[in-house]
C-alpha cells in the first residue's frame, strides 16, 4: 500500500514540480560510489521523498526506495532524521531512527561492509530571483516546522522553484567511531547529521533567529550589562528598575527585527528598482561565498560609496542563494518608517560615538556577541562613513575590535572576513559629494531628503559592480600575534596587550583586499585618461590609444587576480561614455576631439580615484621621467623607496616595503614592453622616448595619475619648511595647507575638490610623524631635521620646474 501511494504521489508531482540540483558536481559525487548509498532527509515528508525519487530517476542516481543491503530485506536506501511522534502529535521525535539502528547492527555484524550517507535538503521556493508574489514569498522555506496544509500550499505555489541540495557522501563507519553500544553510536550519528543540516540551512536561509524581544532579553541578562547597571545605580543615584529600563531602551534602539517574509518581498521590489536605476548589477567572485559561508561566521566588510551599498550587497547575496547579513547602520538612518523597514531587512543601529556612555557600550557589545553566537552573518562599513572622494577612507576600528574581542570571549564558530568592493559608473549622491568637498555643510538624512533623491530615479546610472575580495581568516591572524591564544580564558575584564595591534593589522589587510577586488569600468578609464590632460580633451585617436595602453598596463603589471576589467574595446568604451553623457565629441576636419565638461570633470575625479591604486606604481615610476630624459635604476629605486610608504598608506597598496624593489623592476619591464622607456645594455639606466614622440606623450599621461598626490606632499613640506622647525602646530599646518591648496585650485583651475581635502593633509602629516620624519616638541610644535629635506628633494626630482615654482609662489604669497 505504501509503495502504491508513493508511486501515485510521484506521478502527481512529476508534471508540476521543477527542481534544480546543487551543487553542480553532486551527480558525480553520488553516482560514482562503490558502496551502498543511503539518503538522509532532515524531516519526515513523503512529498520530499517523492521529489527526491523523481530527481534520482532523472539523474540516473541510486534510488531511495530500493533495498539498501541484500541481508536486510525491509531496509530501504533512505531514512528521516526526525519525525513527528504521531499523526496528531506534531512534537518532534529526535531519537535515532529505527532504520539507522538497523544499519549500525549490520555494520557491527559484518566489519567488511560500509554504508555512505548522503544528506539531502529539499527547499521549496528558495530560488529568490523567481519569487514574485506575496503568497509565494510567505510559503518559502524557513526554520518553522511545516504542517501538512502548509506543505500542500508550498508544493502548489512554489513547486516550480524547488532546490534539491546533495551533500558530500559520509562514511557511516567513520561517523560511528569507537563508542560501545548501538544507542550511543546512533545518537552520535544523529548529532553530527543535525549539525550539518543546521549549517546548510543557515547558509541558505539564515540562522534561526528568534523574535527580537528574545535577543534583547538575552542581552539584558548578561553579567556585563547587569554589572554596568549596578555601577550606574551608584554613580547616578537611580533605582535598579530605572537602570534596567535604560539598558532596555538602548537595546531596543540597537536591535534589528529581521523578517524572512519582508526580505523575500523586498527582493522582488529591489529587482524592479535595479532594473529601473541600473543597466545591471554584476556580482563578482560569488564562488567565494561557496567556499566560506558554510561552517563559518561570515563578516562582510565593504567599502562605503553610497547609501545604495546597504541594499546592493544584501540583494546580491540573497539572489545567489545565501542568507543576507545583519547590517550595522548609522543611527542617522533610523528615520520614521524607513528605520522600521531597515530593521526588518536586518539593520541594527549604531551611534557615531560611544564615548562617555558605558551602559550603551556594553549593551551594544553584548548584542553584537548575541547575533554572532547565533550564527548570523554580519556586515559593517569599516570606513565608518561614505567616501566623498572615491578613495578608501582610513578605517575605523571600533566594530572590528568588538568583533575580535567577542570572538576571543565566545568562540562559537571561526570568523571569516569578506572584503567587498563597490564600483559605480555613476553615483546617486555625486552632486552632493561635490558640494560637501567644496565646503558646503553635510546635509542631515531625512525623509524629505529621501523623497528628493527619488526624483533622480529616472536618470541613467550605468552598471554597478559588487566584487568579493579575498577572505581573511581571523584565527590565522591571531596565530601570528599569539600562537597560544586558543588556550587562554578571556572574559569581559581580561586585557590582552596585543589585541590593539592585531585589530590595526586586520583593518589594513581588509582595506588592501578591498582595493585588490576593484572593478574597472569604461567610466573609470575615461576619467583616468582625460583628467590627465590640461584641458580635459584629446583627439579621438590618441584617447583610444591611451585607453588601450591602460588595458595593457593592467595585463603586463597585474595588480590582483580579483580585479575585473571591462571587456569593451576602446572604441566601445568611448561610445558608452558618450551615451552616459560623461564625454562629448567636437567634430573637426583633422579628426574629432573628445572632451569632458568642467562639471563632469569634477565628478570624474571620484571615478578615477576608485581605480587610482591600480596605476599608482606605473605612474610613480613614470614620474621620474617627467623632468628627466635619462634616469639611473638606482635613482628610480631610491625615489620609489622614499615616496612609496606615503602613497601606499593613502591608496592602501598591496605590496610591503620589502617587496618594493621587485615591484619597481616589474614595472620598468612592463613600461619597456609597451615602448614607453628603454634601458641600456645592463639595465642600469633608463631613458624616455624623444619628447615629441607619441610614446613620450603616453608616458607623460601615465605619470599624471600620481603627480597631483606628490604635489600635495611637496606643498605640505614647503609650508612646514617655510614656517621653520618647532614653529607651527599640526592643526595650524593642516589648516594652512588646506587654504593654500584651495588657492592653487582657484589660480590654476584644477578640477579636483579633493586636492584641498583637509583629511588628506592630516593623514600625510600623521604618517610623517609615525615614520619619524617630523616629531612633536614638548610645546606641541612640529620639529624636523635633514630627513624632511631629503624627502622634499626627492619630491622635487619628479616635479617639473613649472609646478615647483607654482607651489612656491603660492606658499610665499
Amino acid at each position: 500500500m505504501d509503495r502504491a501511494r508513493s508511486w501515485l504521489l510521484r506521478r502527481l508531482l512529476s508534471p508540476w514540480v521543477r527542481f534544480k540540483v546543487r551543487p553542480d558536481e553532486a551527480v558525480s559525487h553520488v553516482r560514482d560510489r562503490d558502496k551502498p548509498v543511503c539518503y538522509v532527509l532532515e524531516r519526515r515528508s513523503v512529498t520530499d521523498l517523492a521529489v527526491l525519487q523523481n530527481a534520482c530517476v532523472k539523474l540516473k542516481l541510486p534510488r531511495p526506495q530500493k533495498r539498501l543491503l541484500a541481508q536486510a530485506k525491509d531496509l530501504r536506501s533512505f531514512f528521516y532524521l526526525s519525525r513527528p511522534r504521531g499523526f496528531w502529535d506534531e512534537r518532534i521525535d529526535r531519537r535515532p531512527p529505527a532504520q539507522l539502528q538497523q544499519m549500525i547492527a549490520a555494520l557491527t555484524a559484518d566489519p567488511q561492509i560500509d554504508i555512505e550517507l548522503v544528506p539531502v535538503a529539499v527547499y521549496w521556493g528558495r530560488a529568490p530571483q523567481k519569487e514574485g508574489s506575496w503568497f509565494r514569498l510567505l510559503l518559502v522555506e524557513d526554520w518553522a516546522l511545516t504542517t501538512r496544509a502548509r506543505k500542500f500550499l508550498q508544493v502548489l505555489f512554489n513547486g516550480r522553484n524547488t532546490l534539491i541540495e546533495f551533500d558530500e557522501p559520509i562514511s557511516l563507519r567513520v561517523l560511528l567511531g569507537d563508542e560501545a553500544g548501538s544507542a550511543v553510536r546512533g545518537r552520535r550519528v544523529t548529532r553530527a547529521l543535525r549539525a550539518l543540516y543546521a549549517k546548510q540551512r543557515a547558509a541558505r536561509i539564515g540562522p534561526d533567529l528568534s523574535h527580537r524581544r528574545t535577543i534583547v532579553n538575552r542581552v539584558l541578562r548578561t553579567r556585563a550589562v547587569r554589572s554596568v547597571v549596578a555601577q550606574e545605580m551608584r554613580e547616578k543615584k537611580i533605582t535598579r528598575r530605572q537602570g534596567m529600563l535604560k539598558a532596555r531602551q538602548y537595546a531596543e534602539e540597537i536591535a534589528a527585527n529581521y523578517s524572512h517574509a519582508f526580505i523575500r518581498f523586498m527582493e522582488a521590489s529591489l529587482a524592479r528598482l535595479w532594473n529601473r536605476l541600473y543597466d545591471g548589477v554584476v556580482f563578482g567572485h560569488v564562488e567565494t561565498l561557496e567556499q566560506t559561508a558554510e561552517g563559518n561566521e561570515v563578516v562582510y566588510v565593504p567599502c562605503h560609496r553610497s547609501h545604495m551599498d546597504y541594499l546592493l550587497l544584501s540583494y546580491a547575496i540573497y539572489v545567489h542563494g545565501y542568507a543576507i547579513p545583519h547590517i550595522a547602520a548609522g543611527i542617522n538612518l533610523n528615520l520614521p518608517i524607513v528605520g522600521r523597514f531597515l530593521r526588518k531587512g536586518g539593520a541594527f543601529f549604531i551611534r557615531r560615538s560611544f564615548r562617555g556612555n558605558a551602559l550603551y557600550t556594553v549593551v551594544f557589545m553584548k548584542y553584537l556577541a548575541a547575533i554572532m553566537a547565533r550564527g548570523h552573518s554580519i556586515e559593517y562599513f569599516i570606513e565608518g562613513g561614505r567616501s566623498r572622494t572615491g578613495r578608501l577612507l582610513q578605517p575605523k576600528t571600533g566594530m572590528l575590535s568588538m568583533t575580535v574581542r567577542s570572538f576571543l570571549r565566545e568562540r562559537a564558530r571561526p570568523i571569516v572576513f569578506i572584503p567587498v568592493y563597490f564600483g559605480y559608473e555613476r553615483i546617486v549622491e555625486g552632486t552632493t559629494y561635490i558640494g560637501e568637498l567644496s565646503g558646503k555643510p553635510k546635509e542631515k538624512e531625512s525623509v524629505f531628503g529621501l523623497i528628493r533623491t527619488l526624483r533622480r530615479m529616472r536618470e541613467r546610472f550605468g552598471q554597478v559592480h559588487v566584487n568579493l575580495g579575498e577572505p581573511i581568516k581571523l584565527e590565522e591572524l591571531l596565530d601570528r600575534y599569539d600562537p597560544d591564544w586558543r588556550t587562554r580564558v578571556v572574559d569581559d575584564d581580561t586585557r590582552i596587550p596585543w589585541v590593539g595591534a592585531a585589530v590595526d593589522d586586520l583593518a589594513s589587510t581588509i582595506m588592501r583586499h578591498i582595493n585588490a577586488a576593484a572593478a574597472v569600468t569604461p567610466i573609470n578609464l575615461l576619467a583616468v585618461t582625460l583628467l590627465a590632460t590640461p584641458r580635459l580633451a584629446l583627439p579621438k585617436t590618441e584617447l583610444l590609444r591611451q585607453m588601450d595602453l591602460y588595458r595593457e598596463l593592467m595585463r603586463c603589471f597585474s595588480y590582483s587576480d580579483r580585479v575585473t576589467v571591462t571587456s569593451m574595446s576602446a572604441a566601445e568604451m568611448l561610445a558608452y561614455g558618450e551615451s552616459m553623457k560623461v564625454v562629448f565629441r567636437e567634430p573637426h576636419p583633422l579628426g574629432d576631439i573628445v572632451r569632458m565638461s568642467d562639471e563632469s570633470a569634477v565628478l570624474a575625479t571620484y571615478y578615477r580615484n576608485n581605480v587610482l591604486h591600480l596605476f599608482a606604481m606605473p605612474s610613480l615610476v613614470a614620474c621620474a621621467f617627467v623632468s628627466n630624459a635619462t634616469v639611473r635604476t638606482d635613482d628610480i629605486q631610491r625615489l620609489a623607496w622614499r615616496i612609496y610608504p606615503y602613497i601606499a598608506a593613502e591608496l592602501f597598496l598591496r605590496w610591503s616595503e620589502q617587496e618594493l624593489a621587485r615591484v619597481v623592476t616589474d614595472v620598468l619591464i612592463c613600461l619597456e614592453q609597451q615602448g614607453l622607456i628603454e634601458s641600456n645594455a645592463d639595465a642600469t639606466e633608463w631613458r624616455r622616448p624623444p619628447p615629441t614622440s607619441e610614446k613620450a606623450m603616453q608616458l607623460s599621461l601615465v605619470a599624471q595619475a600620481t603627480i597631483q598626490t606628490i604635489e600635495r606632499y611637496y606643498l605640505s613640506i614647503a609650508i612646514l619648511v617655510k614656517a621653520g622647525s618647532g614653529q607651527i602646530t599640526q592643526v595650524a599646518l593642516e589648516e594652512r595647507c588646506q587654504l593654500t591648496a584651495q588657492r592653487m585650485v582657484m589660480l590654476y583651475g584644477l578640477n579636483s575638490p579633493e586636492f584641498f581635502d583637509r583629511t588628506m593633509f592630516e593623514h600625510f602629516i600623521d604618517l610623517l610623524r609615525t615614520r619619524g620624519v617630523v616629531r612633536l616638541s614638548s610645546g606641541g610644535k612640529l620639529e624636523f631635521d635633514d630627513v624632511l629635506m631629503r624627502v622634499a628633494a626627492d619630491a622635487q626630482f619628479v616635479l617639473s620646474e613649472q609646478i615647483r615654482h607654482s607651489i612656491l609662489q603660492v606658499t610665499n604669497s
